[in-house]
């Protein structure tokens, strides 16, 4: 059982791992958009942690919402609300003003936004990486 939950686990991983690269590549080349990297940074956090749901759950919800995914793992893995709150709470305002038009103009997104997004989706990453050794 154990490790069919670690390869469940890795198909998830192998998608952050994917919106990692891509908002690496950005990040160096400068070959996209700040609000981009925000979104892939985003996106890398919310695989990760549904990657860990699914490990102690056995379930994956259709939910993009990084606040209600800690809070569902947080019945399995103690301590990640307090642990994640200040990532989560940066990452989870690039879910849909990256991706629609809102009231935040694209250009706003700086790069210096994108560099701390991306330590943050890092820093969940590592955080889940943990749990699941």
């Amino acid at each position: 059982m154990e490790q069919n939950k670690k390869a469940l686990f890795s198909e998830w991983e192998k998608l952050g791992e994917n919106d990692e690269l891509n908002a690496i590549s950005i990040l160096k080349h400068r070959d996209g958009t700040p609000a981009m990297v925000c979104f892939l940074a985003q996106q890398m956090a919310e695989k990760y942690l549904k990657g860990l749901l699914l490990f102690h759950s056995g379930d994956s919800p259709k939910i993009h919402s990084l606040i209600k995914l800690v809070a569902l793992i947080g019945q399995y893995v103690s301590g990640s609300d307090d642990l994640l709150k200040e990532e989560v709470s940066l990452l989870s305002a690039y879910y849909i003003e990256t991706r629609y038009v809102s009231d935040v103009p694209l250009e706003t997104y700086t790069w210096e936004m994108a560099e701390e997004a991306y330590v943050a989706a890092k820093k969940i990453k590592e955080f889940v990486l943990r749990k699941i050794a």
